[in-house]
Parts: structure tokens; C-alpha cells; sequence
């Protein structure tokens, strides 16, 4: 099975953990993996269970570590790529790596699924004009109405790829997350030691590219309105904008409070952060199905979102989640009501855990369930399982 993405670890993002846990399951459940995906310098790929297979690649203007390129221009993955009998293609992405997987199915004659993850026009309409935007749109939509099953990863997004002009079929296929677990009770004081917050402190988290698109500056005016309120902020990632929310940060007198890790890839200590946390803190109004607010959901920590967004569709106010204008007014009252109702946090978090995440085991299961009636119905044979 081949797996074709732009994105791949080390280079970290929501795609890039699914991708990774996509290989892994499918790795231990069938075999036969192969990961196909643009070079990462330094990256090291000798210790994984699965193959990778990468070529040339060139950066992205002005979205560092992100990488593309062109396969067919490789020389060498062309000579290792066409001694592979695929069986079945999946590209988790429209770009080069994409156009790779769908010149495989049609030279293969197998088939090709697609996701959809992203609001692809809000990245190329923040660096192009809006007639060339829309023409990366339509080349877009051109890719997915040529595979054989396109999948969204939650309900809210067929209406992101509708209103790009797709008209095919969709189907919702979720994703998991790799830090379910039963955590001992004791796990998220020591997790809340670990990373110095104290026992008084309201804990709040985001983790993600550090871009304006994904709303950081309302999560720091807001805090700015909160002098009072004993909290401490954690930004793990980064990204184009994060010197300047350092600096936004340091303007608002927010430095003694709000620390900004870093991206990090070791995903223990990113689990601690998760455990830690009591609020995870994600008013996007660009991501359309975000790995991070399941993450944090499987730790028992309730998401703050934006009303309205594809987003936050997932989310019942008050339930399982809190949802918020985009307004810093609004989450600074927010905040400070929930800083008063710790049980309130608690029963969100909690409800978070049995009602939004599912094991990346479990959600691997049925995508090849899914890839098995696919085969089936071109008269393919299905996947052997390994166990």
C-alpha cells in the first residue's frame, strides 16, 4: 500500500501525525507499507518499520520546514518506485506527492482515495492574487474528481470542498489519536509538576503552527485582559508568525506568564503538556479538522474554539467543549468564568474523552475495511491480514 503526502515526520503538523500513524497501524495489521513523500535534510528514516521513499525536494517560500518537489524529476525514486506493485494508493495530499499517487493508480490500474484535509485557498490566497488563487483552486478540485473515493476527516468539512466546486462523492472518515490511553490519576499532577505550573495556576495550552490564520493573537489580547487571573499560557510549535507574537506577547506584559516551548517531536513530553493543561486554547478559524483538539481531548482537556468555524463543529458548547466569539472580550469572560468552575473544566474534559477521540488502531481498522469494499468493487482482490 502506498501513502503519498508532502508532509511527513520530521516535519510536524496534523496531517503529518496521521500519515505517521497511518503507516504504522497499517504496518503492524497488513505489511507492505510504503511512504512516499518530498526529502526532509537530516531526516532519518532507518529505524521505522515501514519503508520511506523520498525524493528531491525544494522549501517552501515562506512556510519553513515545509518542503515540495517534483517526483518524477528524481531519478533515483523513479527507479525505485516502478519496481513496486502497489495495491491500493492513498494520497493525503493534491500536490506533487498526490499527482505522484495518481500517476501510479493510473499506470497500475489500481485504486486511488483521496483526502481532503485542508483550507487549501486560505493558504495560497495570504500569497497570491485571487484569479491565480482560484486557479490552485480548480487544479485542486481537478485532482480529487479524478480518484476513486474521496474521504473528509469530520462531517463539517464536505462543505469546505463543496464550496471549492467539488460535486463527487464524500465520505467522513475520522481520525484517531495515538495518546489514548488510561492514565492513572496521579499522571496529570505529576504531568502539571513536570512542567512548573503550580498548584493554583489555571493551565492553558495551544499547540500548533505559529500563523496568524490560526487566531493566536485573540488567545493573547485576551490573556492581556486577565492581569489578575493567576494563569500560566504554553504555544508549543512554530511557524511564520511566532517572533511576533513573542513580541505581541512581550507589548501586552504577558512574558512572566506565557512561555513558548517550541515545536516539539518527542511525543511523551508533548503528552505532558496535554495532561498538564486544564483549557486547550484553539480559536481557529482556518483548520478544518484539527488532530490537536482530539489530542487534548484524550487527555481529558476540554477545547476552546471559535463559534462557527468548520472547526468546532465537534464541540457542544458547555458539554464536551466551550466556544467562543472572536472577540478578546468575550474569551477573557469566557476564561475567567471557567477559572471559577474547575468541576465545570473537569466534566468537559471528561465528556471530551468519551465523545471525540477514537484510537488511531481502531480508525486504521476500518480504513481497510474501507479500501477492501473499494477493491472489491473493480473486482481487485482484498488485503491479507497479518494476524
Amino acid at each position: 500500500m502506498g501513502l503519498f503526502c508532502d508532509c511527513f515526520p520530521p516535519v510536524m503538523d496534523g496531517v503529518s501525525v496521521c500519515m505517521q500513524n497511518y503507516a504504522e497501524w497499517m504496518q503492524k495489521k497488513v505489511g507492505g507499507v510504503r511512504v512516499v513523500t518530498p526529502n526532509v535534510p537530516g531526516a532519518d528514516y532507518s529505524g521505522l518499520p515501514y519503508k520511506v521513499l523520498d525524493y528531491f525536494s525544494v522549501p517552501v517560500p515562506m512556510r519553513r520546514p515545509y518542503v515540495t518537489g517534483i517526483a518524477e524529476l528524481d531519478p533515483g525514486f523513479l527507479a525505485r518506485i516502478t519496481r513496486i506493485g502497489f495495491r491500493i494508493v492513498h494520497a493525503h495530499c493534491p500536490f506533487a506527492s498526490g499527482m505522484a499517487a495518481l500517476r501510479i493508480a493510473r499506470l497500475q490500474k489500481i485504486p486511488l482515495v483521496a483526502t481532503f484535509h485542508s483550507k487549501y485557498r486560505d493558504d495560497f490566497e495570504r500569497v497570491l492574487p485571487k484569479p491565480a488563487a482560484d486557479l490552485v483552486v480548480k487544479a485542486i478540485i481537478d485532482f480529487y474528481e479524478k480518484a476513486d473515493l474521496v474521504w473528509v476527516p469530520q462531517d463539517s468539512v464536505r462543505d469546505v470542498i463543496r464550496e471549492y466546486g467539488y460535486k463527487g462523492e464524500v465520505e467522513v472518515m475520522d481520525n484517531g489519536s495515538d495518546l489514548v490511553a488510561d492514565y492513572p490519576d496521579d499522571f496529570f499532577a505529576e504531568a502539571r509538576k513536570r512542567i512548573g505550573v503550580a498548584p493554583d495556576e489555571l493551565a492553558l495550552l495551544f499547540v500548533g503552527q505559529h500563523i496568524w490564520e490560526k487566531n493566536p493573537r485573540l488567545i493573547i489580547e485576551a490573556l492581556a485582559l486577565l492581569p489578575d487571573l493567576p494563569f500560566r499560557m504554553f504555544f508549543v510549535g512554530n511557524g511564520y508568525a511566532a517572533h511576533a507574537m513573542r513580541q505581541l506577547v512581550s507589548e501586552k506584559s504577558l512574558d512572566a506568564k506565557v512561555t513558548f516551548v517550541g515545536t516539539l517531536t518527542d511525543r511523551k513530553k508533548l503528552t505532558d503538556y496535554y495532561a498538564a493543561a486544564d483549557l486547550f486554547l484553539f480559536p481557529s478559524l482556518y483548520d478544518n479538522a484539527p488532530l490537536v483538539v482530539r489530542e487534548a481531548a484524550a487527555l481529558h482537556t476540554a477545547a476552546v474554539m471559535a463559534k462557527g468555524s468548520t472547526a468546532a463543529t465537534i464541540l457542544t458548547d458547555g458539554y464536551n467543549g466551550f466556544l467562543t466569539e472572536n472577540d478578546p472580550a468575550e474569551l477573557a469572560s469566557l476564561l475567567r468564568r471557567l477559572a471559577a468552575d474547575p468541576a465545570l473544566v473537569r466534566r468537559a474534559g471528561d465528556n471530551a474523552s468519551r465523545t471525540i477521540v477514537r484510537s488511531w488502531e481502531d480508525c486504521v481498522g476500518e480504513v481497510l475495511r474501507r479500501y477492501d469494499d473499494l477493491l472489491r468493487s473493480k473486482g481487485l482482490p482484498v488485503i491479507e491480514r497479518m494476524d
